[in-house]
């Protein structure tokens, strides 16, 4: 599905499938996921934990364990070379260059024996052969541009010395130190308070539309990136099962799960009390391949043809939507 804003796409990813082979058996974590990433769009990546959202972002840099992980197939191509078939020397020059990611935790991707500046200043010495009092310059207008207060003071202090927040605003500066054209956030404002997440979605915000580079923002929380996203997938058991504008996802949901996942927040247009709801059951284990829906255990629409599992069809021109069953006019799909 081409990008909302109908740009050019900077990223097309094909049938990516990835594997962790362990002693409990294989785990299906990401079973043949396939989308465009626009020049200056931002994509949602939104879905429940560990249905392979960060497996496929971190696949795409290579970034998973090998071993037991293992990128079975699939194409990413970015300026006309595959991510999935670099060599290390050359993945290596296109993260933190090309594609900078911000990592979930921020206590734990820091490294707590460094000072901010080193850190922050590695990838500028690393990618752009800055000197270190040319790179020690360009961290503290990085961590101003990040709104750090006070950044001079603050170079040469480590990261237990740091809010979460301020924490992660740090990871934006080092996602951010060689302009990258994309940036992928993981899961960026999970353990920060609601204050601290509209900050940080408003910097990426700004930013974004200072630098122009695309992002993709992971998520298993759909009101978060309600205003920050133009486009959305929705993902579960390690597949893409609906992908909308942002405008059509929350107006006309089309998948059973992505209902219940916009069902169960909280709304603030509502004029009567309205208990939240809840999806039943529990995600799938994912060390058997699905034949069936692997939505269809927890799913209230399921019936006989669920025994297959769907593609995604086409639902419109700009969505479409993994599932047998069509929501809004309450019968099966005519295909």
């Amino acid at each position: 599905m081409s990008p909302d804003n109908g740009r050019p796409s900077i990223l097309q990813v094909e049938n990516l499938i990835t594997r962790f082979y362990t002693p409990e058996g294989t785990v299906y974590a990401v079973n043949g996921v396939s989308f465009l990433l626009g020049e200056g769009e931002t994509l949602g990546v939104v879905g429940e934990s560990g249905c392979g959202k960060s497996v496929t972002m971190l696949s795409l840099l290579q970034l998973i364990p090998r071993p037991p992980g293992k990128i079975v197939s699939g194409q990413a191509m970015f300026h006309g070379n595959d991510l999935l078939h670099m060599t290390p020397d050359e993945i290596r020059s296109v993260r933190g260059a090309q594609i900078g990611m911000i990592f979930q935790d921020p206590m734990t991707s820091l490294n707590p024996v460094l000072t901010i500046s080193k850190q922050v200043s590695e990838p500028l010495m690393l990618h752009m052969g800055m000197g270190k009092k040319e790179a020690e310059e360009r961290v503290l207008e990085l961590l101003n541009l990040v709104g750090i207060p006070e950044a001079e003071k603050r170079l040469g202090q480590y990261p237990h010395q740091f809010s979460g927040g301020m924490r992660q605003r740090v990871m934006i500066a080092m996602a951010l130190a060689c302009n990258p054209q994309i940036l992928i956030a993981d899961e960026p404002t999970t353990a920060l308070d609601v204050t601290i997440q509209a900050q940080i979605i408003e910097l990426v915000k700004k930013l974004r539309d200072e630098i122009g580079m695309s992002v993709v923002w992971i998520t298993h929380d759909l009101g978060v990136v309600a205003g920050l996203a133009q486009r959305m997938i929705v993902m579960y058991a390690g597949y893409i099962i609906e992908e909308a504008s942002v405008k059509d996802l929350y107006s006309h949901p089309t998948h059973p799960y992505t209902l219940g996942l916009l069902n169960s927040l909280p709304r603030l247009d509502e004029t009567e009390h309205h208990r939240l709801t809840d999806i039943p059951g529990l995600p799938p284990l994912l060390l058997e391949q699905p034949v069936a829906c692997p939505f269809s255990p927890r799913c209230p629409y399921v019936f006989d043809r669920c025994q297959e599992n769907p593609p995604l069809f086409d639902v419109d021109v700009q969505h479409r939507a993994a599932c047998w069953w069509n929501v809004e006019e309450g019968k099966p799909r005519n295909v």
